[in-house]
């Protein structure tokens, strides 16, 4: 099979995608679990003090990934825009809030500012997480588009058992994700507490997770996403089972292998095509008719080269500094979490 240029960023995209999902899944995971293992407002602090040099530099990739899908597949691009027009504004205010809310919430020694905040970071991340989900299996799954490449649906056409699964796999993933990625952050009651959640939140994890991509299997599944699919079943099962042995580390590593398997299984079953129409196979965006022109995709992988090694760059450099885990100090200062280095 010859490999075009649109093939190439078709790959790219999927791996841009698969990196957000891995960072920020964590990061929606501790904001979901503000309100599961932490016991108080220091608690909480610490949870959050562990994803606060990081964060934002985790959205790149979703920015990235957006433009990426802009630049390479308008067409792509504008029918998803449109026919995802509510939940992705839901995502967008969610994103906002959220970032205001960790960015603000330190900022003033206020008992009801702080619970304000913590409002604001527990219900956006509770509500970001299932959407993604939600979206990506109505990609996948296939949804109205017209000769005109439009979205010619409503949000209810949206609504269905497959994609609120899909919307239930995110969200357990993400918060197993992020309860890992607290056990390897804290220490204590916290990082026993998180364990803990961890080790219930398994079992769900897998039984909703592999429902969904037995689903995607026989809908539009070929040998390579069958292989994803036991590579997902292995690493979650392994993942609970280091959780409960205290490797904290490689429990985490095998939950992010599960988030990158399951994005990169979606994408598999949607190639060649990028947007399938529910009407007719003949209305499916592709990579071929999706795509911008071969002039604009050279540009584009010539400004890729240069920019994606920075971008890889500073998020290891950022990770490496703030490697150490966040020690709770209970005194009588307001603010007694900190990053130890």
């Amino acid at each position: 099979m010859q490999l075009h240029l649109h093939d190439v960023w078709f790959v790219l995209i999927a791996a841009l995608w698969t990196g957000y999902f891995f960072l920020e899944g964590f990061d929606f995971g501790i904001g979901i679990l503000t309100r599961v293992v932490a016991r108080d407002d220091e608690e909480r602090g610490v949870l959050l003090a562990t994803i606060g040099p990081v964060w934002d530099g985790n959205e790149v990739w979703l920015l990235t990934a957006v433009g990426a899908t802009f630049a390479a597949f308008p067409d792509w691009y504008a029918t998803m825009c449109s026919g995802f027009y509510l939940p992705m504004l839901a995502v967008v205010v969610c994103l906002i809030v959220r970032g205001v809310a960790l960015e603000y919430r330190a900022k003033r020694d206020d008992a009801a500012w702080k619970r304000s905040c913590d409002r604001c970071i527990f219900f956006t991340s509770l509500i970001c997480a299932p959407l993604w989900g939600f979206m990506f299996a109505n990609m996948v799954r296939g949804v109205p588009i017209g000769p005109d490449r439009n979205f010619t649906g409503t949000l209810l056409d949206l609504v269905n058992p497959y994609s609120l699964l899909g919307g239930a796999v995110t969200l357990l993933l993400f918060t197993l994700h992020g309860a890992l990625y607290a056990a390897l952050k804290t220490s204590g009651e916290l990082r026993r507490r998180s364990r803990e959640t961890a080790r219930r939140a398994s079992g769900f994890t897998v039984v909703f997770v592999l429902a969904f991509l037995m689903w995607t299997q026989r809908n539009t599944g070929g040998t390579s996403t069958l292989i994803l699919l036991a590579v997902v079943a292995a690493a979650l099962v392994l993942a609970a089972e280091l959780n409960d042995a205290g490797r904290d580390g490689w429990a985490f590593a095998l939950s992010g292998l599960a988030v990158a398997a399951v994005t990169a299984t979606l994408f598999l079953a949607l190639f060649p095509a990028v947007m399938p129409s529910s009407l007719s196979p003949g209305l499916d965006l592709t990579v071929a008719n999706a795509s911008a022109s071969a002039h604009t995709l050279r540009i584009l992988t010539w400004v890729a080269a240069a920019m994606l090694p920075i971008v890889i760059g500073y998020q290891s450099w950022t990770y490496r500094v703030f490697r150490k885990r966040v020690v709770l100090r209970r005194a009588s200062a307001p603010v007694q979490q900190r990053e130890t280095c």
